[in-house]
């Protein structure tokens, strides 16, 4: 496991299911530069909030990006950035 700088603060690997959605449609390259850059490329507009200590008790997560009507609670940015690119991305 990679030394973390702070103790809150999470590598950034991406859950296995998350990692197996993404290649099956065609993303191999899962580090968060890589993923950011194919979300620009596929969604016009999203906003990507860092919660507060307090809204990320509540709601159990440290990230939350919504577009359009939709909104995901997720640990690190590249799962958001995962997570929405699986959301506008049909099945294969």
């Amino acid at each position: 496991m990679p030394a973390l700088s702070r103790p809150d603060e999470l590598p950034d690997e991406l859950p296995e299911e998350v990692q197996r959605k993404l290649v099956e449609r065609g993303i191999t390259t899962v580090d968060e530069l890589a993923l950011r850059v194919e979300l620009e490329r596929r969604l016009p507009a999203y906003t990507l909030y860092r919660l507060t200590p307090a809204a990320s008790r509540r709601w159990k997560c440290k990230y939350r990006l919504m577009f359009g009507d939709t909104y995901l609670d997720c640990q690190t940015v590249a799962e958001a950035y995962a997570r929405a690119l699986l959301a506008i991305m049909p099945e294969s």
